[in-house]
Parts: C-alpha cells; sequence; structure tokens
C-alpha cells in the first residue's frame, strides 16, 4: 500500500511510519520539519519512505507536492491525518483566546479538509481507500468537559468533517473514520499519559486492513475498536 501521513516526524506520526514501513507498505510522510528519528528511517528504508516538507496550513505548498507526487506515483491507498495542535489549554471562557481557536481549526479541522482536498485524486486510485481522522474524546458532544476550547471545537469540526466525507465518497468506496488514538505517552500527551503510541498505530492499521462497523451510525471509534460516543 502507498500511505500518506500527515505529521510524521514525532509522536503517533512517527509510531505510525514504523509500523507501516515494518509491514512492507510505501509511506508520503509530511512534516514542517525533519526530525532525527524520522531521517533515521529515511536511511533506513530509502526506497519506501518519501519526505514532502510541507505545513498542512499552506494550501499552495499542499497543492504543490500533490503535483510533484503524482509525477512518481499513481495512487494512495490511505491517507492518515494526523498533525494536530494542543493550545490553549489553560483558558476558560472568560479568557479564551479566539486566535488560538482559530489556529486550532486550522490545522485540526481544515488541515485534514486541505490535504484531503488536493489528495483524493490519487486515493480514488487506491485499493484499500481510507481516511482517517485522528481525533480525541474531547470532541465528543455527549461527553463534554470544561476547558480545552481551541482542541474540543476543532475535533468537533473534524469528526463532522469525517461524517460529510462519508457520505459524499460513499460512491467512491473510500473508507472514512474519525479515531480517537488514546491518552498517549507522547510530547503533547505527556509523559504521565499511560498509552503507547506504538499501540495506537497498530489499532489504526487494523482499521485499514479490517473496516470497522459502526454501531451508533457514525465513524468515532477508539484505537482499540471500541466505538466512541459523538
Amino acid at each position: 500500500m502507498n500511505v500518506l501521513i500527515t505529521g510524521a516526524n514525532r509522536g503517533l506520526g512517527l509510531a505510525l511510519v514504523d509500523y507501516a514501513l515494518k509491514k512492507g507498505d510505501t509511506v508520503i510522510a509530511t512534516v514542517r520539519k525533519m526530525s532525527p528519528e524520522l531521517a533515521e528511517q529515511q536511511s533506513k528504508y530509502p526506497d519506501a519512505l518519501q519526505i514532502l516538507l510541507l505545513d498542512v496550513t499552506d494550501e499552495e505548498a499542499i497543492m504543490q507536492a500533490q503535483e510533484k507526487l503524482a509525477q512518481k506515483i499513481d495512487k494512495i491507498d490511505v491517507i492518515i491525518n494526523n498533525a494536530a495542535i494542543l493550545n490553549g489549554r489553560d483558558q476558560m471562557i472568560e479568557n479564551l483566546s479566539f486566535e488560538d481557536c482559530l489556529t486550532a481549526f486550522d490545522i485540526n479541522t481544515l488541515g485534514p479538509a486541505r490535504i484531503i482536498k488536493h489528495f483524493l485524486p490519487l486515493l480514488r486510485n487506491g485499493q484499500q481507500k481510507s481516511i482517517i481522522n485522528l481525533s480525541s474524546e474531547a470532541g465528543s458532544l455527549t461527553n463534554a468537559y470544561p476547558g480545552d476550547y481551541p482542541y474540543g471545537l476543532s475535533k468537533v469540526a473534524l469528526n463532522m468533517l469525517t461524517e460529510k466525507l462519508l457520505r459524499e465518497l460513499k460512491d467512491d468506496q473510500i473508507n472514512v473514520i474519525s479515531v480517537h488514538p488514546g491518552w498517549m505517552h507522547t510530547d503533547m500527551g505527556g509523559k504521565q499519559a499511560p498509552t503507547d503510541p506504538n499501540d495506537t498505530a497498530k489499532g489504526i492499521y487494523n482499521f485499514i486492513e479490517n473496516p470497522p462497523k459502526s454501531t451508533t451510525g457514525y465513524q468515532f471509534f477508539e484505537y482499540s475498536g471500541k466505538m466512541m460516543d459523538i
């Protein structure tokens, strides 16, 4: 498979790259900047790992990257929208920064939309066609909690993007789901987080190979396969 993974230089994105490469797949990794860990992977898998330097907020850069990629490959099988920001955590409504909210929406919601918009033609040519949007339990309306306004609002919107795409792309037989990755031991999740990102990567890959069946009518799952409350 050809797998496109955004935000691939660290954390879950890097774990997804590692898992895909070990499975023998070709990975297109998008990053704003290289990391030593990703550079090491590129040296180990020079033919299977291609790195695209782009920011998911920069539509022109995404368009250019897609055009260059389309000259080398004719299909993508999977898009994993992993790039995200967790900002403004200490803000409640009376000190909420709308600039932080706009930044979160730009990266967490519109970033995936931009990637899908421009790479969809290649995805339509794929075999196991999937779009995996990395969401969060913070995007659950029924389990809302105080704070985390920028992140939570942007992830609710991302879940809506998933639902709209599922309906728009049903005739293309593209599997579209939102995934809560768990509270992971990453730079974003912190050292106290209990979940290993490698376990999450394995769970996400299982969704690609064995698309989950919704019991609620919504495409929102935990990485373990359990349904999430919308």
